[in-house]
C-alpha cells in the first residue's frame, strides 16, 4: 500500500509535466514563466515534508498518509480550473504539497522491516513509487490523446481533464490507505500510546529538536538533494528538453523523458541492497562509503547527458545517469534509518525535504537565462563535489557496535525462521 500511494502521488505530482507543450501554448507562459513553475512545483515540498515527518512521528504514518492523499488530491484535480499564469502557478504550488507522501512511505517502512533488511524496503518502496514520475510520462500524453482523439474534446479540456483523472485516483486511495495498513507490526500509535507501549505525544517535539541538532542530518539533506532533488528537476524538464532540443513530437517526447524514471523499477532497490551488503562487510562505514560513490558517478554520468547533442547517444547517457541517480537515493535511505531511531520521522522529513531544497536550486538554472545544456553541466559538477560529504558521516564506536549485533541476530532470525 505504502509503495502504490508514493507511486500515485508521484504520478499525480509530475503529472502536467509531459503536457506542459501543450499548457504552455494555452496560457502563452514564457521561458521564465515555465522555470518560475518549475521551481513552485517543489517549493511547497520542502516544507510539507517537515511537517509530514513530525506528524508521523506524532499520529503515525497511516492516518498522516489519508489525509495528505485526500488532501493533496484536491489541488490535482483543481489545476484544470487554471486560465492564466498566475492561477496555474498556484495551483503547481499547492500540488508540491503531495510530494510530502515520500517521507511518509520512508517511515512506514524503516519501522516495518528489520535493520539487515530496512535499506532494501527503504529503496524498493521508493523506488516502486518513484516509477510514478516515469509512468506518468508515458500515461498522461497518452490519456490527453484519448480525451482529445477519441471523445473529440479540445485540447485545453484534455490536459484538464487528465489532470482531474489523476486527482481522483489519488482521493480513493486515500480512503484505502486507512482501511488497509496499520502504524506498526504491533498495531496503532494510537492504541500502543494507550497501552503504554509508546512515548507520549508530547516527548515527540523534544526529539524532533534533538534530531535537527545533528551535523549528520544536514549533510543528508544536503547529499538527498544532489541526488533526489536532481530527479525532480529532470521528472520537470525532460519531456520540454527532449521536445526543444531533439524535436520531438508531445508523445514521443513524453516516451524518451520515461526512460529516467522508469529506471526506478530496479535501480533505487540496488542502491539499498548494495547499502544492506556493504553493511554486512564493513557496518555503517560501509553504507556511508557505498553513498559516496555512486553520489560520485551520478555527477559523471550527468556532465556526460549533458554533452549529448544527438538523440541515439542521449538515451543511453539519461539511463545511465538515471541508474546512478536512484541508487545514489537508495544508498541514502539506507543510512537514514540508523541516524536517530527516537526521532526517525524528523530525519526522514529533514532529509527528504533537502531533495526539495536542492530541487528549488537547481530550478534557477532553467529559467532561461542560460541553455538547458549547460544547466546540466552545472549541476553534474556540483553533485560531483557534493559526494564528498558522504565522508564526513561518522557514527560512534559504541553505535557501531549496537548496530552490528542488531544486524546479526536479524540475519539469525532469517536463518531460522
Amino acid at each position: 500500500m505504502t509503495w502504490f500511494a508514493f507511486f500515485l502521488c508521484f504520478f499525480a505530482w509530475f503529472g502536467i509535466a509531459p503536457l506542459m507543450k501543450v499548457v504552455r501554448e494555452e496560457l502563452e507562459l514564457t521561458k521564465e514563466q515555465v522555470g518560475w513553475t518549475i521551481i513552485a512545483s517543489v517549493a511547497a515540498t520542502v516544507f510539507a515534508r517537515l511537517i509530514v515527518g513530525w506528524l508521523c512521528d506524532r499520529i503515525g504514518p497511516r492516518l498522516t498518509y489519508t489525509w495528505l492523499l485526500i488532501l493533496g488530491s484536491l489541488p490535482v484535480m483543481g489545476i484544470g480550473f487554471a486560465h492564466n499564469f498566475e492561477t496555474f502557478l498556484f495551483a503547481r504550488l499547492l500540488i508540491g504539497c503531495i510530494g510530502a507522501s515520500f517521507v511518509i512511505t520512508q517511515y512506514h517502512t524503516s519501522v516495518m522491516f528489520a535493520p539487515n533488511v530496512v535499506g532494501q524496503a527503504n529503496a524498493t518502496s521508493a523506488g516502486w513509487g518513484n516509477l510514478g514520475g516515469g509512468v506518468t510520462q508515458l500515461v498522461m500524453p497518452l490519456l490527453f490523446a484519448v480525451f482529445v482523439t477519441a471523445f473529440g474534446f479540445s485540447e485545453a479540456f484534455g490536459w484538464r481533464a487528465s489532470m482531474f483523472v489523476a486527482g481522483s485516483v489519488c482521493f480513493v486511495t486515500g480512503i484505502a490507505y486507512y482501511f488497509f495498513t496499520q502504524d506498526a507490526p504491533d498495531g496503532n500509535y494510537k492504541d500502543l500510546r494507550a497501552a503504554g507501549k509508546m512515548p507520549h505525544k508530547k516527548k515527540v517535539t523534544g526529539s524532533y529538536m534533538n534530531a535537527l541538532k545533528d551535523y549528520r542530518v544536514w549533510i543528508l539533506f544536503l547529499i538527498y538533494g544532489a541526488c533526489f532533488g536532481i530527479e525532480l528537476t529532470i521528472a520537470n524538464v525532460a519531456a520540454l528538453y527532449f521536445a526543444d532540443y531533439f524535436e520531438l513530437s508531445l508523445v514521443a517526447a513524453g516516451m524518451t523523458a520515461a526512460a529516467f524514471g522508469l529506471m526506478n523499477i530496479f535501480a533505487r532497490t540496488l542502491g539499498g541492497i548494495f547499502g544492506d551488503n556493504c553493511a554486512s562487510l564493513w557496518g555503517m562505514k560501509g553504507r556511508t562509503r557505498w553513498l559516496f560513490i555512486v553520489l560520485f558517478c551520478e555527477g559523471l554520468a550527468l556532465m556526460l547527458f549533458s554533452q549529448m547533442n544527438v538523440l541515439f547517444l542521449a538515451i543511453p547517457a539519461l539511463i545511465l545517469f538515471s541508474l546512478f541517480t536512484q541508487m545514489s537515493e537508495g544508498a541514502t535511505y539506507s543510512v537514514v534509518p540508523f541516524i536517530n531511531k527516537k526521532a526517525l520521522g524528523a530525519v526522514a522529513g529533514v532529509v527528504g525535504a533537502g531533495g526539495n531544497a536542492g530541487a528549488v536550486a537547481a530550478g534557477f538554472l532553467f529559467k532561461g537565462s542560460i541553455d538547458w545544456r549547460t544547466a546540466f553541466l552545472i549541476l553534474g559538477a556540483i553533485v560531483t563535489c557534493a559526494s564528498f560529504l558522504a565522508l564526513f558521516i561518522r557514527f560512534s564506536p559504541e553505535q557501531e557496535a549496537e548496530e552490528r549485533l542488531a544486524f546479526e541476530q536479524a540475519n539469525n532470525a532469517k536463518v531460522k525462521a
